[in-house]
């Protein structure tokens, strides 16, 4: 699908979680380039230029929830137009967990490109320091507000075998993690990561009842939180035991496929290899 004649592009650029010194050379120029630059708080992105030592050129538009879908018609004529379009959000990346994405659908159907300036992210950051297995993982943006909702949120979680990171709000963090020891036990691994890359920057890894104890005499600044993966439960081996043997009666080796099965379900090689012979 090629795009429209004469049409400009959308810039999806993440921007630095509290240390302007995260900031890419690419976002500088891009700053200063862009024709026009989508920000959901312009007045951040103000403080972020200065920073940077860089003067915006082009037009800013605000471009935050509540105008986000009425601004897209706008971006769209502008990059139809020829213009660039510069998206930046509060802190790391657009679309997660924060406004782009409807602009980047509009942007494909109206067959404008659409490239990405890399950059910090809290999801990433907050996985890589946690200490908790990070070859697989589940985003699940902003934990639920009500107790209800959360508490069917949580016990999807439960039997979660992938490391799970969420974000969550300074006062509601002591109420969510006391219920994830209801719903997930005081004993699951968790870490709570605050303030990241920032001058107060916290990492506080524990079972989740420990995080709960600590969090309940309030905690302050951007929260992300992890909570490591659901322990494999013996009642699992019956059915990695038929994966095994539907790829050995294909051709490969026990050896192999147990090792690579086990360490993916997180269990015992040994007793994957017992049950299967």
């Amino acid at each position: 699908m090629s795009p429209v004649s004469g049409s400009g592009r959308l810039v999806l650029a993440a921007t630095p979680l509290g240390d302007s010194r995260d900031a890419s050379p690419r976002l500088t120029d891009a700053l200063a380039g862009a024709e026009v630059i989508a920000a959901e708080d312009t007045r951040r992105l103000r403080a972020l230029a200065t920073a940077l030592g860089v003067s915006p050129s082009g037009k800013v538009v605000s471009f935050y929830d509540a105008v986000e879908t009425s601004r897209i018609p706008a971006l769209i004529e502008a990059m139809t137009n020829g213009s660039t379009v510069l998206l930046v959000t509060d802190a790391g990346m657009p679309s997660v967990s924060d406004p782009g994405y409807r602009l980047v659908t509009a942007c494909i159907a109206e067959k404008i490109p659409v490239t990405c300036l890399p950059g910090p992210s809290a999801v990433t950051t907050a996985l890589a320091v946690s200490g908790l297995p990070c070859d697989r993982f589940t985003f699940e943006g902003f934990a639920p507000r009500k107790s209800g909702e959360r508490g069917r949120w949580l016990a999807e979680l439960a039997e979660e075998r992938r490391t799970a990171v969420f974000f969550e709000s300074p006062h509601r963090l002591a109420d969510t993690l006391a219920q994830a020891v209801e719903v997930l036990g005081g004993d699951r691994s968790a870490a709570v990561c605050r303030e990241l890359t920032k001058t107060y920057e916290e990492v506080r890894r524990g079972g989740l009842a420990e995080l709960a104890a600590w969090a309940a005499d309030g905690v302050r600044g951007e929260i992300t939180v992890v909570v490591g993966p659901a322990a494999p439960t013996e009642t699992d081996l019956p059915a990695l035991v038929t994966k095994v043997r539907a790829r050995v009666d294909n051709g490969e080796r026990l050896k192999t496929v147990v090792a690579e099965i086990a360490e993916a379900a997180g269990v015992s090689k040994k007793a994957l290899y017992d049950a299967s012979l």
